[in-house]
């Protein structure tokens, strides 16, 4: 069966076709009619398995255009790279049939969320989270919701999002097509099926647990002081690898001590914005660099290609995390290695771990000669967001940046434009100038913020057009810089006495201090002090105009008292 025989549209099958998926897989086969038909869902099935497809392309299909603030379908999911994954496997196909596509996740900007959904939009991929902040903000409203997809819910359980979730359904649309996808289908899972489900069709995909036997596990000994060194010779050894730690710290401790070994990681943990999440996701995926350490958020959800050693260097909370750490690897028929790095006084906890995971393995010392050979990794195509695995967007160019030589320039000026105009680099703040095809700049004249102006009749300012010949621009006053140089908004004749704070000194006669007109032929100022010490300035506290002779008739006198 093939996806124009399910009643997908031509034009999506043809972007599915250029993606180079054409053959159904199984969870897709036996989800896609049941949605198509209106029927609530329930499906078990391991991340990877081709779940995105399988909920996407009925809801693309079925949902109805949106009016603002009121989507009609919705997709909730633990994490915000999850939520950016689906919503970029989604956006491509939906232009096809015009429909919109939205993430909604927190650390990033509400302004730019409303303005979206002020537009309307038809399909929203949100985390349980940030939905309910805009819920709350009534900036999104979900009462025209009649099709929502509950993405790795057992997931979203284990993160104490089911009250959440509760809530999130309480407000959708009472006559709703329900669609649940899980791992597991037990606990609390099952409470969500009872509740908000009518008379679901359950999917069962695959083994009902991660499967351990297509994995080779290896348990070694070790002190703390050699991890990060043992770790960075098992991920040269064994290729591509994820690392996984309990904290934020550890991991940018980790990657910044495997970065000290020449070993080229990035890292991923929720402390991170948005922005270093995806790149670093990207350079991961792109085959930029050889690991990528994280802490659990990464464990579960996302599906990366090609990862062949996953390492605790931390230990998992228990056997079910240990599963769903070690699930990265060994995808698809492929075999991987997951070394667990033990330090004596774990060697307890990693006793129960195994127990609970249905593993039992010998701790022994590192041995690299047992890990699977190193598997060249071939690196996906750039197809500008349209990848399935893919979560950061566009691969960056240049330095990190597709917009490199526009941040160099605007680095160069400080980017602002500050008030005083001796300082301010730039008139326009900062922005690059417009030039022709020629190299030369447009308009003949120097470029400021889109307004034109005529360099040669006023250098421009903040807006306003100023006679540089007659006095030099300053806040919008107009001064004769011949006649004097401009100060705060006052003339002052600089050739009669340089200009001090607002009064007029002549610099022949004395140097200006504050305000105090003193001859500096005759002496230079001092601070001010008890009567005059002598001399011709009449100045206080100030040193005689002969004080070396007066310093040195001193010496030679106390030399022959010393010597007398």
């Amino acid at each position: 069966m093939s996806f124009s025989e399910l009643g997908i549209a031509p034009g999506i099958v043809k972007v599915l076709e250029e993606q180079g998926i054409k053959e159904l897989f199984e969870v897709q086969a036996e989800t896609i009619p049941a949605m198509l038909q209106g029927k609530d869902v329930c499906c078990r099935a391991p991340t990877g398995s081709g779940k995105t497809l399988a909920f996407g392309l009925p809801l693309i299909s079925r949902c109805k255009p949106a009016h603002p603030h009121y989507p009609t379908a919705l997709v909730v999911t633990p994490t915000r790279e999850l939520a950016e994954q689906i919503c970029k496997v989604l956006v491509p196909l939906a232009k096809q049939v015009k429909r919109s596509v939205m993430a909604v996740y927190g650390g990033t900007s509400y302004t730019k969320q409303r303005q979206r959904l002020e537009k309307g939009v038809d399909i929203v991929v949100a985390c349980p989270g940030r939905l309910i902040d805009l819920m709350e903000k009534r900036m999104i409203k979900l009462d025209d919701v009649e099709m929502i997809v509950l993405d790795e819910a057992d997931r979203m359980a284990d993160m104490g999002f089911i009250d959440p979730v509760c809530h999130i359904l309480d407000n959708c649309s009472g006559e709703r097509q329900t669609m649940l996808f899980s791992a597991t289908l037990d606990d609390e899972v099952s409470g969500l099926i009872k509740k908000y489900q009518d008379h679901p069709v359950r999917i069962e995909i695959g083994p009902k647990e991660v499967g351990m036997e297509s994995m080779q596990h290896f348990f070694w000994m070790t002190h703390n002081i050699r991890k990060s060194q043992l770790t960075s010779d098992a991920v040269k050894r064994g290729g591509r690898s994820m690392i996984f730690c309990r904290t934020r710290r550890g991991v940018d401790r980790v990657g910044k001590e495997l970065r000290a070994t020449d070993l080229n990681v990035a890292t991923i943990h929720g402390g991170l914005r948005q922005n270093q999440r995806d790149k670093a996701m990207a350079r991961f995926i792109h085959g930029d660099c050889m690991a990528l350490v994280a802490t659990d958020v990464a464990a579960r959800g996302i599906d990366v290609e090609g990862v062949q050693c996953v390492i605790h260097y931390d230990p998992p909370e228990n056997g079910k995390a240990y599963k769903h750490r070690s699930g990265r690897t060994a995808r698809a028929g492929a075999h991987g290695a997951v070394i667990s790095l033990v330090q004596s006084p774990q060697k307890s906890e990693f006793i129960k771990i195994q127990r609970q995971a249905g593993i039992n393995v010998n701790f022994t010392s590192p041995e690299f000669g047992k890990l699977p050979e190193r598997v060249a990794y071939n690196r996906p195509k750039h197809s500008g967001g349209m990848a399935s695995h893919s979560t950061g967007g566009n691969r960056q160019k240049g330095r990190g940046s597709s917009n490199f030589r526009e941040n160099k320039f605007r680095n160069k000026y400080g980017g602002k434009n500050r008030s005083n105009p001796g300082r301010s680099g730039p008139p326009n703040g900062g922005k690059r100038p417009e030039y022709s095809s020629g190299g030369h700049r447009k308009n003949g004249g120097r470029p400021s913020n889109g307004k034109s102006q005529n360099w040669k009749q006023g250098r421009p300012t903040n807006g306003k057009s100023q006679n540089w010949k007659q006095g030099r621009p300053t806040n919008g006053k107009s001064q004769n810089w011949k006649q004097g140089r401009p100060t705060n908004g006052k003339s002052q004749n600089w050739k009669q006495g340089r200009p001090t704070n607002g009064k007029s000194q002549n610099w022949k006669q004395g140097r200006p201090t504050n305000g105090k007109s003193q001859n500096w032929k005759r002496g230079s100022p001092k601070a001010s002090g008890g009567g005059s010490s002598g001399g011709n300035g009449g100045s206080r506290n100030r040193k005689p105009q002969n004080w070396k002779e007066d310093r040195r008739a001193s010496w030679l006198h106390s030399k022959k008292s010393y010597r007398s």
